[in-house]
């Protein structure tokens, strides 16, 4: 019989601990990164034990009468170990939607983890989704590049890498580059285009890139002293995920932002499986950017899904007839 019970601080460590053992884990996950805006949303996630034996985690937060696996990360759902298998996996499943349907909550909106951060199989939720009747509410694309099949370059991106190359420049990290790339190309960038900042300001990324030096490292490209270009890399066990990505006028013009690219999928992070530029979606799915498409794309980039689910948490008794007793 599992038992469900709301995340609180006194489980931190057990919950980072599992987190090194799971199967469809992200350093996101890590409470000392889901924590770092704990003041924007109101924590709801759930552990769900055998005993004293925690078996699965779901990463969340409370809006109303409905939870969402998490607002603040870009993915989510049911994290379990990797030995866990279809019966059991039910079972946990099924525990955390009654506990949620208990206590008055309607509706899980469920983030599912895109295969790729997956090290072994992973879709049992897939298939507990069917069952469920979950209501597919959004779909993105992520743009990746499976380094173990590797597209050629569309012919534009290789003349621009060609020109970049011709020109005295330098790729550099380090902390400091994440002020150059915030105040002189990213923040005035997004503005200009979308009326926007980016999700973390200056100083909650550099927060988060010193509490996780290993998964979150800068790299920007120079001419002389001038950015031309940079991205922010998110790095777990099998993917290097472009997070930020942006080009001044100039950097984008001369193909130091291509140049960039080719050097952190070809040489930097080229022992990785996968290569992700990110979403190129618009209005909750609904729409392509088409401009970002073709420009990821030009680099062997191509579509995975990355969806949301509607759960009715009443709906869980349906899983519970699928559950093999005894075992």
């Amino acid at each position: 019989m599992y038992q469900v019970k709301r995340y609180t601080t006194e489980y931190k460590l057990k919950w980072n601990e599992f987190l090194q053992k799971a199967k469809n884990g992200s350093f996101l996950f890590n409470r000392d990164f889901m924590d770092y805006h704990a003041d924007r949303f109101q924590d709801y996630s759930l552990l769900i034990c055998d005993g004293e034996h925690l078996a699965g985690i779901i990463p969340a937060n409370i809006s109303g009468n409905q939870i969402i696996s998490h607002q603040g990360l870009t993915y989510g759902g049911l994290v379990v170990e990797q030995q866990i298998k279809l019966n059991a996996f039910l079972k946990i499943f099924s525990a955390a939607l009654k506990y949620l349907s208990e206590n008055k909550i309607e509706l899980l909106f469920l983030k599912t983890l895109p295969q790729i951060y997956t090290e072994v199989p992973s879709d049992e939720v897939e298939w507990a989704l069917f069952i469920l009747k979950a209501k597919l509410h959004v779909r993105n694309t992520t743009l990746s590049i499976d380094q173990n099949a590797r597209l050629l370059y569309q012919e534009r991106r290789r003349r621009s890498i060609k020109k970049a190359q011709k020109i005295s420049t330098s790729i550099l990290g380090g902390q400091v580059a994440y002020k150059h790339f915030w105040e002189e190309v990213l923040v005035p960038n997004m503005l200009e285009k979308h009326g926007l900042k980016p999700i973390h300001t200056l100083e909650e990324i550099e927060l988060l890139a010193s509490r996780f030096p290993d998964n979150i490292k800068q790299y920007n490209i120079y001419i002389g002293d001038t950015i031309m270009a940079g991205c922010t890399m998110f790095l777990n066990k099998t993917v290097a995920h472009a997070q930020y990505i942006s080009g001044s006028f100039e950097g984008r013009s001369n193909g130091c932002l291509d140049l960039l690219f080719d050097f952190l999928i070809d040489a930097e992070f080229k022992n990785y499986r996968y290569f992700d530029f990110g979403t190129c979606n618009e209005d909750h799915g609904l729409t392509i950017n088409h401009g970002l498409l073709d420009w990821k794309e030009g680099f062997g980039a191509r579509a995975i899904s990355q969806d949301l689910y509607q759960i009715e948490t009443a709906n869980y008794p349906l899983l519970e007839q699928k559950i093999k007793p005894n075992e």
